[in-house]
């Protein structure tokens, strides 16, 4: 928990503000380097073969961010301008990627509307593949996943609806071109911690994945992309051409070890407590802000905002903030200090919050706590959602 002129903050805008463990710290200060563009660090080479082999693949690469990490698949799959990759229309790589795939790789990216469970409908995807047949199309190469799904409130692609698509692209004989299939897995581990499998299990029938290090995981730079040998090949080339080739990267690398041993198991920990904080609000029966209980998965709660006067960006703002009253109801920490909550809202219909093994119990209940005493200001003012 941080604190600013003794005020309580609590920082759930995301968890890509986790900060590196003492432990990652101590790991990186003594990490054994060399210069990985001569392929002379043995620390980060230990990091992308044990990445691999968690995955069950043959190979890993590390990059500096999830962004390159997705755009590198792209670049692979899609080695022919002109492309095609075929996403979900909320993914991460369309709506958050400045259109890289486009601008840097001469692929086009074609939407299918997303579920809200983060999936999207296999018979559209099967009329959305175009192959050789008619020559004023472009070519289907790659299909992709993202998985948790964060714009889709951290929802965990259900395994038998992986491998439906795995067979659906590999079985069907869709076309003479092999078509890719890469998992934007940035938050993967939080699927295998919710489902209780392994992250190769998730991954099986995949060609690639892309999982950071620098979201939950709490390393603070970088992601790896795993696939074969050949595939990785072929990435960590065209990373050169992006400016990804590192040097002594091993002293990132270094963190991320730690990641994969220490904190991916507290992941369903983390779980937990996002559970908390989302049956928290549903217990006020706000007409207001509400959230489904159903639907949380992960270490991503959704508060959804039913007032029409009332956007998700002035709620965050709200609770940023310390009115005088507040303290005088009791809203503050152990230390008599005011909490501030930070959220993250954009032009969305909801508000996000992001937990991450940092956010302790103490910094849950602080949490909740300002929760409650906003959302319950907003029912004084509006007693029914719709006034």
């Amino acid at each position: 928990m941080a604190s600013n002129n003794s005020n309580n903050i609590v920082d759930l805008r995301s968890d890509t503000v986790s900060q590196p463990t003492p432990e990652m710290r101590a790991r990186m200060a003594s990490a054994v380097v060399g210069d990985d563009v001569y392929g002379e660090d043995p620390t980060l080479a230990e990091l992308e073969a044990k990445t691999a082999a968690i995955f069950g693949k043959e190979a890993g690469l590390f990059v500096p961010s999830g962004t390159m990490g997705n755009l590198l698949a792209v670049m692979v799959h899609c080695s022919r301008r002109g492309s095609e990759a075929i996403v979900g229309d909320l993914s991460h790589i369309f709506l958050y990627e400045q259109g890289g795939s486009a601008h840097l790789a001469g692929v086009q990216l074609a939407q299918l509307r997303n579920l809200p469970d983060g999936t999207f409908s296999l018979e559209e995807l099967r009329h959305k593949i175009r192959q050789y047949e008619d020559c004023h199309e472009p070519v289907t190469s790659l299909v992709v996943v993202e998985n948790t799904h964060n714009m889709c409130g951290g929802k965990v692609l259900p395994l038998s609806y992986l491998d439906e698509l795995v067979s659906l692209v590999r079985d069907s004989g869709l076309g003479v071109v092999r078509i890719g299939l890469h998992m934007d897995g940035a938050r993967v581990f939080n699927a295998a911690a919710a489902l209780g499998v392994s992250v190769e299990r998730i991954a099986r029938g995949f060609d690639s994945v892309s999982v950071c290090l620098s979201k939950s995981l709490s390393a603070p730079v970088g992601s790896v992309l795993v696939g074969s040998k050949k595939f990785i090949a072929e990435a960590h080339r065209l990373r050169k051409a992006l400016g990804g080739g590192m040097r002594q990267a091993g002293i990132l690398a270094a963190a991320g070890l730690v990641a994969l041993d220490e904190v991916v198991p507290l992941l369903a920990a983390d779980h937990e407590r996002t559970k908390r904080i989302a049956n928290s609000i549903d217990q006020l029966h706000s007409p207001n802000v509400v959230v489904d209980l159903a639907t949380v998965q992960s270490n991503i709660l959704l508060i959804q905002i039913k007032q029409p006067k009332l956007t998700a960006g002035q709620f965050a703002e709200r609770l940023a903030v310390i009115e005088p009253e507040e303290l005088l109801a009791g809203v503050t920490g152990s230390n008599g200090a005011g909490i501030v909550l930070k959220a993250s809202a954009r032009n969305w219909e909801f508000m996000r919050l992001v937990l991450y093994h940092q956010v302790d119990d103490e910094q849950v209940e602080l949490a909740i706590k300002k929760l409650s005493y906003v959302i319950k200001q907003y029912d004084a003012r509006w007693p029914r959602a719709l006034d």
